[in-house]
């Protein structure tokens, strides 16, 4: 079984309309809700390519409600073993832009969490890790969980020797990746948040030194680009690898970071080397991009794009 956390579970509503005008009233055909939050999104790309997942988090209110329904008729399902709290589950919607600008996301901030919810998590997480073959900390966090949960989450893990993938920003990443998880996924954006540096290889590395043991960077266009230790990528003192689908994405990226945690979990389930690890990644994420429905993935596209992913070892930096 993996796990994934979200501490900050959200209900995704997307609107669709032709051709959105500012400044216009619009009718709306068709309203799309689903289950949101990184965690809850890595688990249910998870359970789409068979895997067994059990997602924890916080989920309150209706709108907690209706995302643990539809989680229930997620493909799979993943097993739900969220934490229900007392104050509403936020809601994410996405805004749709001028066609060069993309789509925005209007995020609420999430639910306020006592401390008596924090302890009730921290009890569902501590029962669920024996049974668990890795685990994903995924997303923000909620006002009224510490800054540094996490940290504690990531040393649990490790103490209980599950294998433990960390996506996060801000100052949550920064505790976080101090607390030394075995793999840690982000964009070049957030790496170079932490680390100061907007060279992806370099910031990589110094995410290394920070702690992280493994880090891939996913560049959008340019896929994906890993470093890890020695051994582990067996070429030379320090692995830099680089994975591209062989088209690069130009659709709506939402999802498309989870699927590659989604990709990098599947593929240690079930024992991969790491160049499919990385391939696997690649194509899910270049599909899930391409999906006409956010939060899925084009199964078509990616098991055309899976053999075709370009996996490489990249430039050591100067």
């Amino acid at each position: 079984m993996i796990l994934t956390v979200t501490l900050n579970a959200a209900l995704d509503t997307a609107c669709r309309a032709r051709e959105p005008r500012p400044r216009t009233g619009h009718r709306v055909p068709e309203v799309v809700e689903r289950p949101g939050g990184k965690g809850i999104g890595v688990a249910r790309a998870l359970a789409a390519l068979g895997h067994r997942v059990t997602v924890t988090g916080f989920a309150g209110g209706p709108t907690g409600r209706t995302a643990r329904e539809l989680l229930a008729r997620a493909p799979g399902p993943p097993v739900d073993a969220l934490v229900p709290v007392g104050a509403t589950a936020r809601r994410a919607v996405p805004a749709p832009g001028p066609a060069a600008a993309g789509t925005a996301l209007l995020d609420e901030p999430g639910p306020a969490v006592t401390a008596a919810d924090w302890a009730a998590l921290q009890a569902v997480y501590r029962d669920l890790l024996p049974t668990a073959r890795a685990v994903a900390l995924c997303g923000g966090l909620p006002p009224g969980v510490p800054v540094g949960a996490y940290a504690q989450l990531v040393r649990e893990a490790r103490a209980a020797g599950v294998p433990v993938l960390l996506d996060t920003s801000g100052e949550p990443l920064r505790r976080g990746v101090a607390a030394r998880p075995d793999l840690l996924t982000s964009h070049a954006g957030e790496l170079a948040e932490l680390t100061g540096s907007h060279d992806p290889l370099r910031a990589a590395l110094d995410a290394r030194r920070r702690g992280a043991r493994t880090v891939v960077a996913s560049l959008g266009a340019g896929g994906l680009l890993a470093v890890g230790p020695e051994g582990h990528w067996a070429v030379g003192p320090e692995g830099h690898w680089r994975a591209a689908p062989p088209r690069p994405p130009h659709e709506d990226p939402a999802g498309a970071g989870d699927s590659v945690a989604a990709g990098l979990l599947s593929g240690l389930a079930e024992d991969l080397p790491w160049p499919g690890r990385l391939a696997r990644a690649a194509a899910l994420s270049a599909a899930t991009a391409a999906a006409s429905a956010a939060g899925g993935f084009d199964r078509p596209l990616y098991e055309e794009l899976l053999g075709r992913v370009r996996v490489a070892e990249a430039a050591p930096a100067v």
